[in-house]
Protein backbone atom coordinates (compact mmCIF):
# COMPACT_ATOMS: atom_id res chain seq x y z
CA UNK A 1 0.00 0.00 0.00
CA UNK A 2 2.90 2.38 0.58
CA UNK A 3 3.44 2.40 -3.20
CA UNK A 4 -0.15 3.40 -4.00
CA UNK A 5 -0.10 6.54 -6.18
CA UNK A 6 -1.26 9.70 -4.42
CA UNK A 7 -3.98 10.16 -7.04
CA UNK A 8 -5.54 6.81 -6.05
CA UNK A 9 -5.59 7.50 -2.31
CA UNK A 10 -8.54 8.73 -0.30
CA UNK A 11 -7.96 12.46 0.28
CA UNK A 12 -9.01 13.49 3.80
CA UNK A 13 -8.93 17.25 4.40
CA UNK A 14 -8.67 18.54 7.99
CA UNK A 15 -10.32 21.96 8.48
CA UNK A 16 -11.09 24.28 11.37
CA UNK A 17 -9.98 27.28 13.39
CA UNK A 18 -6.43 28.03 14.39
CA UNK A 19 -5.41 26.07 17.47
CA UNK A 20 -8.47 23.83 17.37
CA UNK A 21 -6.04 20.92 17.50
CA UNK A 22 -5.98 19.89 13.83
CA UNK A 23 -2.31 18.87 13.84
CA UNK A 24 -2.66 17.01 17.16
CA UNK A 25 -5.69 15.20 15.77
CA UNK A 26 -3.74 14.08 12.69
CA UNK A 27 -0.96 12.69 14.87
CA UNK A 28 -3.48 10.82 17.01
CA UNK A 29 -5.45 9.53 14.03
CA UNK A 30 -2.37 8.17 12.27
CA UNK A 31 -0.53 7.22 15.46
CA UNK A 32 2.52 9.06 14.12
CA UNK A 33 4.14 12.46 14.63
CA UNK A 34 3.30 13.69 11.14
CA UNK A 35 2.27 17.26 11.90
CA UNK A 36 4.09 19.98 13.83
CA UNK A 37 2.29 20.75 17.08
CA UNK A 38 2.53 24.03 18.98
CA UNK A 39 0.39 25.97 21.43
CA UNK A 40 0.98 29.04 19.28
CA UNK A 41 -1.94 29.67 16.93
CA UNK A 42 -1.18 29.49 13.22
CA UNK A 43 1.65 26.92 13.31
CA UNK A 44 0.39 25.34 10.07
CA UNK A 45 0.81 28.00 7.40
CA UNK A 46 0.29 26.07 4.15
CA UNK A 47 -1.53 22.81 3.43
CA UNK A 48 0.66 19.86 4.41
CA UNK A 49 0.13 16.55 2.59
CA UNK A 50 0.96 13.28 4.34
CA UNK A 51 0.53 9.87 2.72
CA UNK A 52 -0.49 7.27 5.25
CA UNK A 53 -2.10 3.85 5.56
CA UNK A 54 -4.99 3.71 8.04
CA UNK A 55 -5.51 0.02 8.74
CA UNK A 56 -7.52 -2.05 8.31
CA UNK A 57 -9.71 0.46 6.49
CA UNK A 58 -9.84 2.74 4.56
CA UNK A 59 -6.20 1.88 3.72
CA UNK A 60 -4.03 4.23 1.62
CA UNK A 61 -4.91 7.87 2.33
CA UNK A 62 -3.61 11.39 1.94
CA UNK A 63 -4.13 13.45 5.09
CA UNK A 64 -4.18 17.20 4.35
CA UNK A 65 -3.45 19.50 7.29
CA UNK A 66 -4.70 22.99 6.46
CA UNK A 67 -4.05 26.41 7.92
CA UNK A 68 -6.70 27.78 10.27
CA UNK A 69 -9.55 29.25 8.27
CA UNK A 70 -9.88 32.07 10.80
CA UNK A 71 -6.38 33.34 9.98
CA UNK A 72 -5.99 37.13 9.85
CA UNK A 73 -4.18 39.80 7.85
CA UNK A 74 -3.06 39.79 4.20
CA UNK A 75 -0.87 36.73 4.68
CA UNK A 76 -3.69 35.07 6.57
CA UNK A 77 -6.02 35.64 3.63
CA UNK A 78 -3.54 33.91 1.32
CA UNK A 79 -3.28 30.97 3.74
CA UNK A 80 -7.07 30.72 3.92
CA UNK A 81 -7.28 30.73 0.11
CA UNK A 82 -4.81 27.84 -0.02
CA UNK A 83 -6.81 25.94 2.58
CA UNK A 84 -10.09 26.47 0.72
CA UNK A 85 -8.37 25.31 -2.48
CA UNK A 86 -7.81 21.96 -0.77
CA UNK A 87 -11.57 21.39 -0.99
CA UNK A 88 -11.14 20.97 -4.76
CA UNK A 89 -9.49 17.59 -4.13
CA UNK A 90 -11.05 16.55 -0.81
CA UNK A 91 -12.95 13.24 -0.78
CA UNK A 92 -13.87 13.49 2.92
CA UNK A 93 -13.74 16.66 5.05
CA UNK A 94 -13.08 16.53 8.78
CA UNK A 95 -14.07 19.69 10.67
CA UNK A 96 -12.22 20.01 13.97
CA UNK A 97 -14.09 21.90 16.70
CA UNK A 98 -12.81 23.11 20.03
CA UNK A 99 -15.59 22.30 22.53
CA UNK A 100 -14.86 25.51 24.47
CA UNK A 101 -15.70 27.46 21.31
CA UNK A 102 -18.31 25.13 19.87
CA UNK A 103 -20.06 25.89 16.62
CA UNK A 104 -20.80 29.49 15.77
CA UNK A 105 -21.08 31.50 12.56
CA UNK A 106 -17.55 30.53 11.45
CA UNK A 107 -18.30 26.80 11.53
CA UNK A 108 -21.76 27.32 10.01
CA UNK A 109 -20.22 29.09 7.01
CA UNK A 110 -17.54 26.41 6.67
CA UNK A 111 -20.16 23.67 6.70
CA UNK A 112 -22.23 25.56 4.12
CA UNK A 113 -19.21 25.86 1.82
CA UNK A 114 -18.48 22.14 2.09
CA UNK A 115 -22.12 21.17 1.58
CA UNK A 116 -22.33 23.42 -1.50
CA UNK A 117 -19.54 21.33 -3.03
CA UNK A 118 -21.31 18.08 -2.09
CA UNK A 119 -18.30 16.87 -0.10
CA UNK A 120 -19.04 14.31 2.64
CA UNK A 121 -17.93 15.61 6.03
CA UNK A 122 -17.83 14.80 9.73
CA UNK A 123 -17.63 16.94 12.85
CA UNK A 124 -14.96 16.12 15.39
CA UNK A 125 -15.01 17.75 18.84
CA UNK A 126 -11.39 17.67 19.92
CA UNK A 127 -9.85 18.17 23.39
CA UNK A 128 -12.83 16.39 24.91
CA UNK A 129 -10.64 15.40 27.88
CA UNK A 130 -10.84 19.06 28.94
CA UNK A 131 -14.61 19.21 28.67
CA UNK A 132 -17.27 18.08 31.10
CA UNK A 133 -18.58 14.85 29.52
CA UNK A 134 -21.96 15.41 31.12
CA UNK A 135 -22.41 18.57 29.07
CA UNK A 136 -21.87 17.03 25.65
CA UNK A 137 -25.56 17.48 24.94
CA UNK A 138 -25.06 21.23 25.28
CA UNK A 139 -22.85 21.28 22.17
CA UNK A 140 -24.58 22.32 18.98
CA UNK A 141 -24.68 19.28 16.67
CA UNK A 142 -25.92 19.54 13.10
CA UNK A 143 -28.70 17.04 12.44
CA UNK A 144 -27.82 13.93 10.39
CA UNK A 145 -24.10 14.72 10.43
CA UNK A 146 -21.67 12.14 11.90
CA UNK A 147 -20.22 13.60 15.11
CA UNK A 148 -17.27 12.26 17.10
CA UNK A 149 -15.89 13.29 20.49
CA UNK A 150 -12.16 12.66 20.74
CA UNK A 151 -9.09 13.57 22.70
CA UNK A 152 -5.88 13.79 20.71
CA UNK A 153 -4.02 13.75 24.02
CA UNK A 154 -5.56 10.64 25.63
CA UNK A 155 -6.65 9.00 22.30
CA UNK A 156 -10.20 8.72 23.61
CA UNK A 157 -12.59 8.18 20.68
CA UNK A 158 -9.79 7.91 18.10
CA UNK A 159 -10.12 4.17 17.51
CA UNK A 160 -13.87 4.47 17.06
CA UNK A 161 -13.43 7.27 14.54
CA UNK A 162 -10.74 5.37 12.67
CA UNK A 163 -12.96 2.29 12.40
CA UNK A 164 -15.80 4.40 10.96
CA UNK A 165 -13.76 6.16 8.26
CA UNK A 166 -14.36 3.53 5.59
CA UNK A 167 -18.15 3.70 5.80
CA UNK A 168 -18.07 7.50 6.06
CA UNK A 169 -15.77 7.94 3.07
CA UNK A 170 -17.36 8.12 -0.38
CA UNK A 171 -16.83 5.29 -2.84
CA UNK A 172 -13.96 6.19 -5.14
CA UNK A 173 -13.82 5.49 -8.85
CA UNK A 174 -10.08 4.93 -8.47
CA UNK A 175 -10.91 1.72 -6.60
CA UNK A 176 -12.26 0.34 -9.86
CA UNK A 177 -10.08 -1.31 -12.50
CA UNK A 178 -9.42 1.05 -15.42
CA UNK A 179 -10.58 -1.59 -17.91
CA UNK A 180 -13.47 -2.94 -15.83
CA UNK A 181 -16.33 -4.03 -18.14
CA UNK A 182 -14.28 -3.05 -21.19
CA UNK A 183 -12.32 -6.29 -21.55
CA UNK A 184 -13.03 -9.84 -20.50
CA UNK A 185 -11.03 -12.75 -19.18
CA UNK A 186 -8.77 -14.15 -21.91
CA UNK A 187 -8.88 -11.03 -24.12
CA UNK A 188 -5.71 -9.88 -25.87
CA UNK A 189 -4.82 -6.22 -25.40
CA UNK A 190 -2.01 -4.50 -27.31
CA UNK A 191 -0.42 -1.50 -25.56
CA UNK A 192 1.44 0.89 -27.86
CA UNK A 193 4.04 2.80 -25.85
CA UNK A 194 6.43 5.24 -27.56
CA UNK A 195 9.87 5.64 -26.01
CA UNK A 196 10.78 9.26 -26.69
CA UNK A 197 12.55 12.12 -24.95
CA UNK A 198 9.59 12.62 -22.59
CA UNK A 199 9.72 9.03 -21.34
CA UNK A 200 11.34 8.80 -17.86
CA UNK A 201 14.58 6.83 -17.75
CA UNK A 202 14.20 3.16 -16.93
CA UNK A 203 10.43 3.10 -16.38
CA UNK A 204 6.98 3.68 -17.85
CA UNK A 205 4.68 6.58 -17.04
CA UNK A 206 1.86 6.08 -14.54
CA UNK A 207 -1.10 5.70 -16.98
CA UNK A 208 0.76 2.94 -18.83
CA UNK A 209 1.65 1.13 -15.63
CA UNK A 210 -1.88 1.36 -14.24
CA UNK A 211 -3.44 0.22 -17.51
CA UNK A 212 -1.06 -2.72 -17.77
CA UNK A 213 -1.95 -3.71 -14.22
CA UNK A 214 -5.64 -3.44 -15.11
CA UNK A 215 -5.16 -5.89 -18.00
CA UNK A 216 -3.70 -8.36 -15.51
CA UNK A 217 -6.45 -7.70 -12.97
CA UNK A 218 -9.04 -8.62 -15.61
CA UNK A 219 -7.18 -11.90 -16.36
CA UNK A 220 -6.47 -10.75 -19.92
CA UNK A 221 -3.27 -10.94 -21.98
CA UNK A 222 -1.07 -7.88 -22.57
CA UNK A 223 1.23 -7.38 -25.55
CA UNK A 224 3.45 -4.29 -25.39
CA UNK A 225 5.27 -2.66 -28.30
CA UNK A 226 6.49 0.67 -29.68
CA UNK A 227 4.51 2.45 -32.38
CA UNK A 228 6.89 1.50 -35.20
CA UNK A 229 6.77 -2.13 -34.08
CA UNK A 230 2.97 -2.30 -34.08
CA UNK A 231 2.50 -3.65 -37.61
CA UNK A 232 4.90 -6.56 -37.12
CA UNK A 233 3.47 -7.22 -33.65
CA UNK A 234 -0.08 -7.57 -35.02
CA UNK A 235 1.14 -9.92 -37.76
CA UNK A 236 2.70 -12.22 -35.15
CA UNK A 237 -0.60 -12.64 -33.32
CA UNK A 238 -2.68 -15.68 -34.30
CA UNK A 239 -5.82 -13.55 -34.29
CA UNK A 240 -6.75 -9.87 -34.08
CA UNK A 241 -6.46 -8.31 -30.61
CA UNK A 242 -9.63 -7.41 -28.73
CA UNK A 243 -8.35 -3.93 -27.98
CA UNK A 244 -5.45 -1.64 -28.91
CA UNK A 245 -4.50 1.11 -26.45
CA UNK A 246 -2.00 3.71 -27.61
CA UNK A 247 -0.34 6.88 -26.46
CA UNK A 248 -2.58 9.48 -28.11
CA UNK A 249 0.43 11.37 -29.48
CA UNK A 250 1.02 8.58 -32.03
CA UNK A 251 -2.61 8.26 -33.15
CA UNK A 252 -1.42 9.52 -36.55
CA UNK A 253 0.66 6.35 -36.96
CA UNK A 254 -1.49 3.81 -35.14
CA UNK A 255 -4.83 4.68 -36.79
CA UNK A 256 -3.61 3.51 -40.19
CA UNK A 257 -2.17 0.23 -38.87
CA UNK A 258 -5.07 -0.96 -36.70
CA UNK A 259 -7.98 -2.32 -38.78
CA UNK A 260 -11.24 -0.33 -38.40
CA UNK A 261 -13.06 -3.31 -36.86
CA UNK A 262 -10.56 -3.53 -33.94
CA UNK A 263 -11.40 -1.37 -30.94
CA UNK A 264 -8.91 1.48 -30.58
CA UNK A 265 -8.43 3.99 -27.76
CA UNK A 266 -5.68 5.83 -25.90
CA UNK A 267 -4.44 5.88 -22.32
CA UNK A 268 -5.66 9.46 -21.97
CA UNK A 269 -9.15 8.61 -23.24
CA UNK A 270 -9.36 5.72 -20.78
CA UNK A 271 -8.49 8.13 -17.98
CA UNK A 272 -11.17 10.53 -19.22
CA UNK A 273 -13.66 7.74 -18.51
CA UNK A 274 -11.88 6.55 -15.37
CA UNK A 275 -11.69 9.85 -13.51
CA UNK A 276 -13.75 12.41 -15.36
CA UNK A 277 -16.85 12.43 -17.53
CA UNK A 278 -16.17 10.92 -20.94
CA UNK A 279 -19.35 12.19 -22.60
CA UNK A 280 -18.71 15.79 -21.47
CA UNK A 281 -15.12 15.61 -22.74
CA UNK A 282 -16.33 14.24 -26.09
CA UNK A 283 -18.89 17.04 -26.39
CA UNK A 284 -16.26 19.61 -25.52
CA UNK A 285 -14.05 18.53 -28.42
CA UNK A 286 -16.63 19.89 -30.88
CA UNK A 287 -15.44 23.40 -29.99
CA UNK A 288 -12.13 22.66 -31.77
CA UNK A 289 -13.88 23.03 -35.13
CA UNK A 290 -15.24 26.45 -34.12
CA UNK A 291 -12.10 28.11 -32.77
CA UNK A 292 -11.23 31.49 -34.26
CA UNK A 293 -8.04 33.56 -34.22
CA UNK A 294 -7.03 34.94 -30.81
CA UNK A 295 -9.37 32.66 -28.87
CA UNK A 296 -8.19 32.03 -25.31
CA UNK A 297 -7.57 28.40 -24.36
CA UNK A 298 -6.77 27.07 -20.89
CA UNK A 299 -4.47 24.03 -20.68
CA UNK A 300 -5.02 22.40 -17.26
CA UNK A 301 -2.08 20.21 -16.34
CA UNK A 302 -1.59 17.96 -13.32
CA UNK A 303 2.15 17.34 -13.32
CA UNK A 304 4.63 19.83 -11.91
CA UNK A 305 7.60 18.75 -14.07
CA UNK A 306 9.49 21.27 -16.20
CA UNK A 307 8.09 21.41 -19.75
CA UNK A 308 10.06 19.42 -22.35
CA UNK A 309 11.16 20.93 -25.67
CA UNK A 310 8.29 19.13 -27.44
CA UNK A 311 5.90 19.09 -24.47
CA UNK A 312 2.42 17.78 -25.26
CA UNK A 313 0.53 20.60 -23.53
CA UNK A 314 2.96 23.43 -24.17
CA UNK A 315 3.99 22.63 -27.75
CA UNK A 316 2.23 19.78 -29.56
CA UNK A 317 -1.41 20.64 -28.83
CA UNK A 318 -0.96 24.42 -29.31
CA UNK A 319 0.78 23.79 -32.66
CA UNK A 320 -1.99 21.44 -33.81
CA UNK A 321 -4.74 23.89 -32.90
CA UNK A 322 -3.02 26.93 -34.40
CA UNK A 323 -2.33 25.02 -37.62
CA UNK A 324 -6.02 24.09 -37.82
CA UNK A 325 -7.20 27.66 -37.19
CA UNK A 326 -4.45 29.11 -39.38
CA UNK A 327 -3.75 31.86 -36.89
CA UNK A 328 -2.43 32.54 -33.40
CA UNK A 329 -4.35 31.41 -30.32
CA UNK A 330 -3.73 32.50 -26.74
CA UNK A 331 -2.83 29.75 -24.24
CA UNK A 332 -2.84 29.95 -20.45
CA UNK A 333 -1.71 27.13 -18.17
CA UNK A 334 -3.04 25.88 -14.85
CA UNK A 335 -0.53 23.59 -13.15
CA UNK A 336 -1.21 20.92 -10.49
CA UNK A 337 -3.74 22.22 -7.95
CA UNK A 338 -4.08 25.66 -9.55
CA UNK A 339 -7.28 26.36 -11.48
CA UNK A 340 -8.64 29.86 -12.23
CA UNK A 341 -11.71 31.01 -10.34
CA UNK A 342 -12.82 33.05 -13.37
CA UNK A 343 -13.06 31.12 -16.63
CA UNK A 344 -15.13 33.64 -18.58
CA UNK A 345 -12.40 34.62 -21.05
CA UNK A 346 -11.78 31.06 -22.29
CA UNK A 347 -13.29 29.47 -25.38
CA UNK A 348 -12.04 25.99 -24.48
CA UNK A 349 -10.44 24.13 -21.56
CA UNK A 350 -8.18 21.14 -22.23
CA UNK A 351 -7.11 18.96 -19.31
CA UNK A 352 -4.29 16.43 -19.29
CA UNK A 353 -4.91 12.73 -18.65
CA UNK A 354 -4.95 13.59 -14.93
CA UNK A 355 -3.05 10.53 -13.71
CA UNK A 356 -1.42 12.64 -10.97
CA UNK A 357 -4.61 14.09 -9.45
CA UNK A 358 -7.64 12.35 -8.00
CA UNK A 359 -11.10 12.03 -9.53
CA UNK A 360 -12.50 14.63 -7.12
CA UNK A 361 -10.19 17.30 -8.52
CA UNK A 362 -10.97 16.34 -12.13
CA UNK A 363 -14.69 16.56 -11.41
CA UNK A 364 -14.17 19.96 -9.78
CA UNK A 365 -12.61 21.21 -13.02
CA UNK A 366 -15.55 19.83 -14.98
CA UNK A 367 -18.06 21.44 -12.59
CA UNK A 368 -16.35 24.82 -12.87
CA UNK A 369 -16.30 24.60 -16.66
CA UNK A 370 -19.96 23.61 -16.74
CA UNK A 371 -20.87 26.45 -14.39
CA UNK A 372 -19.07 28.93 -16.67
CA UNK A 373 -20.55 27.24 -19.78
CA UNK A 374 -17.09 26.64 -21.21
CA UNK A 375 -16.46 23.45 -23.26
CA UNK A 376 -13.92 21.12 -21.66
CA UNK A 377 -12.06 18.14 -23.10
CA UNK A 378 -8.77 16.28 -22.58
CA UNK A 379 -5.48 15.60 -24.35
CA UNK A 380 -6.36 12.18 -25.80
CA UNK A 381 -9.70 13.36 -27.16
CA UNK A 382 -8.03 16.38 -28.79
CA UNK A 383 -5.58 14.09 -30.61
CA UNK A 384 -8.42 11.80 -31.70
CA UNK A 385 -10.34 14.79 -33.04
CA UNK A 386 -7.33 16.23 -34.84
CA UNK A 387 -6.61 12.85 -36.46
CA UNK A 388 -10.19 12.44 -37.66
CA UNK A 389 -10.89 9.35 -35.53
CA UNK A 390 -12.99 10.76 -32.70
CA UNK A 391 -16.08 8.90 -33.84
CA UNK A 392 -14.07 5.68 -34.22
CA UNK A 393 -12.65 5.97 -30.70
CA UNK A 394 -15.84 7.16 -28.98
CA UNK A 395 -17.11 3.61 -28.44
CA UNK A 396 -16.14 4.11 -24.78
CA UNK A 397 -19.41 6.04 -24.44
CA UNK A 398 -21.13 2.64 -24.38
CA UNK A 399 -19.28 1.57 -21.19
Amino acid sequence: MDKTPISNRLHIGIFGRRNAGKSCFINALTDQDLAIVSEEAGTTTDPVYKTIEILPEPGPCVIIDTAGLDDEGKLGELRKARAVQVLNKTDLAVIIIDPDTGIDEFEVQLIATIEKRNIPYILVYNKIDLYDKNKKSDLLIKKDTPVFFVSSKTKEGILDLRSKLKELAPSKIEDMSILKNIIQKGDTVVLVIPVDAAMPKGRLILPEVQTLRSVLDEDAHAVVCKEYELKSTLLKLKSDPDLVITDSQVYNIVKDIVKPDIRLTSFSMLFARYKGNFSIFISGAAKINNLVPNDNILIAEACTHHPQDNDIGRKKIPDLLENKVGAKLNFDYAVAADFPNNLDKYSLIITCGSCMINATQVKYRIQQAKKAQIPITNYGIVFAQMNGILERTSWLLEY
